[in-house]
């Protein structure tokens, strides 16, 4: 399982869309790089208990949370504060914060105001439910329907 194709290069698409299994392993030390202080947060959905996406915070983005009741996360990417659905209008309204022994990841109990929570797009057009819509079968990923 390696993050390149045969041709040795990755598109979004491939990653987003594709049949082929291209995990980042090296997400965290991506993570760890960026020298920026934060925590995994599970997105789970309070009602059908599905994991809609994990994602990072730093202190900014739980205070960010629990003020004003909508999940926000840091962004390792982009190194920013990233308020879910301030741009799409997909938000997800805080329900509860649960926070694990070690106090080093949370999960975030949300309800999904609008119609997806994940950034990509169905073969319909429409915002997934969730980032978790495929998986791993002989080798291969499959979509969940």
């Amino acid at each position: 399982m390696n993050r390149k194709n045969a041709k040795g290069e990755v598109s979004m698409a491939q990653i987003e869309e594709g049949a082929e299994i291209l995990l980042d392993f090296e997400k965290l030390q991506k993570v760890t790089r960026s020298g920026k202080p934060v925590i995994p947060v599970a997105v789970q959905d309070v009602e059908s208990k599905e994991i809609l996406l994990i994602a990072y915070v730093n202190e900014a983005a739980l205070e960010y949370t629990l003020e004003h009741g909508t999940a926000a996360f840091w962004s390792t990417s982009r190194n920013e504060l990233w308020v879910k659905g301030a741009i799409s209008g997909d938000k997800l309204q805080l329900v509860d914060v649960l926070i694990n022994c070690e106090q080093n990841s949370l999960v975030y109990l949300v309800r999904l105001l609008g119609k997806g929570s994940c950034h990509t797009k169905g073969a319909d057009g429409k915002p997934r439910f969730g980032c978790y819509y495929r998986r791993i079968r002989n080798g291969k990923l499959e979509f969940i329907s």
